[in-house]
């Protein structure tokens, strides 16, 4: 199945920004305790947390791929919108810690300036960063992955990280030291902020919602199906990249059993075309209006 082959494809993301991050924050811990940057570090540890996060994709990805069993007849695909879900708890925690260790260098500044190396590492980190969320964001499209599309956004949001953290370095290095430590502090926020816009779709998803625009779509599509009569419900939920789709529809009651299963299978075929990876189910009932 080629939703399967995707999320197998979906790995290479996660490992390309395990191995980056695994390097980025090395190099930025060591490089931010030598130059004395707290921005540097923040951002180091930031990418600490973007390790683990990574993996939990990785391991939402490969528990995705197993198939349907006994106890999991529709499969695991949800796996992935969980391990999105732990990414953001992981990331939201850190975010915390940093604001709280850049609280305290506010509140007792370290009068030593950061040291120029610190800059040229954030920003040299900023450009292989986005160099990741540009691969990142067209593997996510190509096979339609929420998870790496989500490691592509904590790609973006650690770019942006690293540039501001250049910025607070260089405002440091010309005199004010204290500007390396509100730039600690501002990362904090971003990283928090980015654990949130992962947390929200989540959940979303885990609590069966869905996109009200897809809705709407959808039931367009289904009223101008030749045969159908009245679209009476329709309803949606995914399941991980696979989305469910249960509608009920009315037809002329003089219809046979064929007949009305030919207006089905048309319908399922409208819905497919737009939404490849779904799986419909459609209740024929008669239109007794007139």
């Amino acid at each position: 199945m080629e939703l399967y082959s995707n999320l197998k494809e979906g790995e290479k993301g996660a490992w390309l920004s395990i191995w980056t991050y695994i390097l980025l924050s090395a190099v930025k811990l060591i490089i931010g305790y030598i130059g004395s940057s707290e921005a540097l570090k923040a951002d180091g540890l930031n990418n600490t947390t973007d390790i683990i996060a990574s993996i939990a994709i990785l391991v939402g990805l490969r528990i995705a791929q197993k198939p349907p069993d006994a106890d999991h007849q529709y499969g695991h695909m949800r796996a992935e919108t969980v391990a999105s879900l732990v990414a953001a708890f992981i990331m939201a925690f850190v975010g915390f810690q940093i604001l709280l260790s850049a609280g305290k260098s506010i509140i007792n500044p370290v009068k030593a300036s950061p040291s120029m190396l610190t800059a040229v590492v954030a920003i040299l980190s900023a450009l292989v960063m986005y160099l990741v969320y540009r691969y990142n964001l067209n593997l996510s499209k190509r096979i339609g992955s929420e998870a790496v599309r989500a490691a592509a956004y904590d790609n973006r949001s650690d770019a942006l990280v690293s540039v501001g953290t250049a910025i607070g370095i260089f405002g440091a290095v010309i005199g004010f030291p204290i500007i390396d430590s509100i730039t600690a502090f501002i990362i904090g926020l971003l990283v928090i902020l980015t654990a949130w816009k992962i947390f929200y779709p989540s959940v979303h998803t885990l609590t069966d919602g869905f996109d009200e625009e897809d809705v709407e779509k959808l039931s367009q599509l289904v009223r101008r199906v030749d045969g159908v009569i009245k679209l009476r419900e329709i309803k949606g939920r995914m399941h991980g990249n696979l989305m469910f789709v249960d509608l009920t529809v009315t037809v002329n009651p003089k219809l046979n059993v064929v007949q009305s299963h030919r207006i089905t299978e048309e319908i399922e075929r409208k819905i497919g075309a737009k939404k490849p990876h779904s799986v419909i189910l459609v209740h024929i009932e008669p239109d007794l209006t007139n």
